[in-house]
């Protein structure tokens, strides 16, 4: 299969390694490294400057912003956001002095959840489906579906929903509703949250795929 004939688009200042696996669709823009043994979904898009090491595996429609590189031993899932130099790790105690090749620690970015600009993420952990981490956050430990983490180290700040707004004002039934949505959360038991209109690994229908007013203006309603 010749350049013009791949189910991808590579621009031309960007490399990929022989042995790299590329689904339909994902975009490898300005100045990105895909190196051999990684394992990429469909309908991707790697900005400007990423860079994904060997035996990385990347999902369906992971959108990785400017300045990420993501390092062996990460796992991650589909409809991740990665913020733009978001900080992903593989060695817990790393010393140039010391050949850790080996060791490196698994770290996985489960469905939906996003990463924010600046983040760093402590490998060894596992970040939940539709977590966010707030820009520039630390994270250092496991982070449970739904949770909102801020500062450093971050801390589980409240809930948020799939849509990305803060979950709060919960009924007379705990139950608390995304205003963007409608879909309904509620903590089924302690840390434990749950949408109960659609189960965590559906997509989202059509209709609630497309934003159709800014993050203030819900903020206002």
């Amino acid at each position: 299969m010749n350049e013009q004939e791949k189910p991808y688009f590579v621009h031309e200042s960007a490399y990929v390694d022989e042995g790299a696996e590329i689904g339909e669709g994902t975009k490898i823009w300005h100045f990105s490294h895909i190196m051999k043994g990684a394992k990429i979904g469909k309908n991707c898009i790697f900005g400007q400057n990423t860079h994904v090491a060997e035996n990385v595996i990347i999902g369906n429609n992971v959108k990785v912003q400017n300045n990420v590189s993501i390092y062996t031993g990460t796992i991650i899932e589909d409809d991740v956001f990665l913020g733009p130099s978001c900080v992903l790790t593989n060695v817990t105690n790393p010393r140039a002095q010391i050949n850790r090749h080996l060791l490196y620690e698994k770290t996985v970015v489960r469905r939906g959840a996003t990463i924010g600009a600046n983040a760093t993420i402590v490998c060894g952990i596992e970040i939940g489906r539709y977590a966010f981490i707030a820009a520039g956050a630390v994270v250092a430990k496991d982070v449970p579906d739904y949770a909102l983490m801020m500062g450093v180290p971050a801390k589980q700040v409240g809930w948020i929903s799939r849509h990305g707004h803060r979950l709060k004002n919960p009924d007379a039934d705990g139950i608390m509703t995304c205003p963007e949505s409608g879909l309904r959360y509620k903590e089924v038991s302690p840390g434990v949250l749950k949408c109960l209109d659609l189960d965590e690994e559906q997509p989202l229908p059509p209709e609630l795929a497309v934003g159709k007013k800014t993050y203030d203006e819900y903020k206002q309603d």
